[in-house]
């Protein structure tokens, strides 16, 4: 079978992506595109799963239409958010956004419980707010105990699709639950929420079939028929896949998109005292892997900012119009607990820029270099911080995603950290995906050939550092920045 489909399901948007390989080349074709995001109401927000639900029906009724009449699915998403369902397998609730400020102190509360340094030894989770364990902790309790089955948004996806419950290994790692020596759900973990192993589904690795799309779906909607492949559910994980190998020099990445992602790939955790300290996190992989990286907050920035500007520019006239502004004349943390989910990002910004004394960006291309030029700052920090938690010396950056499309910021990104920054492929998300399923079906003997295929297919961008008039000064206000902030950085 030559057709693969990938679910590729965002934050900000969701895409079925169609892969074909011919000749040794990966060739994409993007069925359907559609829109997502978090809804508030009654002061909570929430995510509307049954759209996205429909939204993959009528991305197969296009395939089918198309004449794909067999096909390998495989969905990925955002980790960390869960589905409640009954003992009938009804889902119970709507299902809550990680901005949700329901866990506001939760991380504190938890920890007066069992401390933090025991949570990471056992998990390798860097303490982010909206992990899973604060939010079930925050979650109504009696509705929790009510709850048969616990499934994350991907493997709710895959059961809403074929009827087979599971927890895949590589988001299941997000929840802060897993514990990194037996290779299962902590007890005490589970204990300290008082749920029981058992309303967890098994956990399951990217490669194994998990049978065919149901055939009520496939007649009542006209459908393919799929056999479902249990892809590297959490987007991150698949983007991993995704990225070219740098065939003799050492190298790290940023998966770029709402989120930035800066790390590397282990074949085994770093869970010490100071990889805690720094933050960073041990989200298991496919293949026996960890990835181990940064939380940036990322294009979530930009994104709110055009959000609120009406949609007057593209992201691409905003890179535009950025260029065109003075270079690191404002700068903010991008990591501060103030711009998760502020209720108006463009004031936050503002706000400040004013409190630490810098010119406060009024026009939306001053608003988008001080997110930008910040951006480029934060992975230079972060890169050096990974180096000496790794003891590895990066030559090269790979950006994959979206933000491998922002010429400006990649440049800007080469042009602080010093190094060679390599951008693309945009779709990574996609394409570690598809590789998954490619290697499922025998087409691919294995995950470094995927790799050099990938890296065959697809343009990869090349953006040599270029010197920066004062940027010493530029490092120096960087670091006065965050020095009051430093210990409390929780993204």
């Amino acid at each position: 079978m030559n057709r693969h489909i990938a679910v590729d399901i965002g934050a900000s948007s969701g895409r079925l992506v169609l892969g074909t390989l011919r000749d040794g080349k990966l060739a994409l074709e993007e069925i359907h595109r559609f829109s997502n995001g978090f809804t508030e109401r009654d002061g909570s927000c929430f995510w509307d799963i049954d759209y996205l639900f429909d939204q993959i029906i009528s991305g197969l009724g296009k395939a089918k239409a198309q004449g794909i009449t067999e096909c390998t699915l495989g969905i990925d998403t955002w980790a960390v958010d869960y589905v409640l369902l009954d003992a009938e397998g009804n889902r119970i609730q709507e299902v809550y956004a990680y901005r949700d400020r329901r866990t506001d102190g939760v991380m504190e509360e938890v920890a007066s419980l069992i401390p933090p340094e025991t949570v990471y030894a056992k998990t390798g989770i860097q303490q982010l707010t909206f992990n899973t364990l604060y939010q079930l902790y925050a979650h109504d309790r009696q509705e929790l105990a009510e709850a048969d089955q616990i499934l994350l948004v991907p493997d709710y996806l895959y059961y809403k699709l074929g009827g087979r419950k599971i927890n895949e290994a590589t988001n299941a790692s997000t929840t802060q639950l897993l514990n990194l020596e037996t290779g299962d759900f902590d007890s005490e973990l589970l204990a300290l929420l008082h749920l029981r192993r058992e309303q967890f589904a098994p956990l399951t690795v990217p490669g194994e079939s998990l049978g065919f799309i149901k055939e009520s779906l496939v007649a009542r909607y006209d459908l393919p028929q799929c056999r479902l492949i249990c892809a590297a559910t959490h987007d991150t994980a698949s983007a991993v896949l995704g990225v070219p190998v740098q065939s003799g020099r050492t190298s790290a990445y940023i998966s770029s998109g709402t989120w930035s992602l800066l790390g590397v790939e282990l074949s085994r955790p770093i869970n010490n005292p100071q990889a805690m300290a720094a933050n960073y996190t041990n989200e298991w992989g496919a293949f026996g892997t960890y990835r181990f990286l940064k939380n940036i907050m990322g294009l979530w920035l930009i994104q709110e900012v055009r959000r609120l500007d009406g949609g007057r520019f593209s992201f691409a006239e905003l890179a535009r119009l950025a260029g065109e502004a003075e270079g690191f004349r404002s700068l903010i943390p991008c990591n501060g607990d103030r711009f998760l989910n502020p209720d108006n990002m463009i004031e936050e910004i503002r706000s400040a820029c004013a409190e630490s004394s810098q010119p406060v960006p009024q026009t939306p291309g001053q608003l988008a270099r001080c997110i930008f030029d910040s951006l480029a700052l934060s992975y230079r920090s972060y890169l050096q911080e990974l180096e000496e938690l790794t003891g590895t010396a990066v030559e090269v950056l790979q950006i994959v995603g979206g933000g491998a499309n922002n010429g400006l910021l990649c440049q800007l990104t080469a042009d602080v950290i010093g190094r060679e920054v390599l951008a693309g492929p945009t779709e990574a998300t996609a394409l570690g995906n598809l590789a998954v399923q490619l290697i499922h079906e025998g087409s691919v003997g294995n995950i470094a050939e995927a790799r050099e295929i990938i890296g065959n297919s697809f343009p990869i961008a090349a953006y040599s550092p270029c010197a920066v008039p004062g940027l010493q000064e530029v490092l120096a206000r960087w670091e006065a920045l965050h020095a009051p902030v430093a210990a409390g950085d929780s993204i």
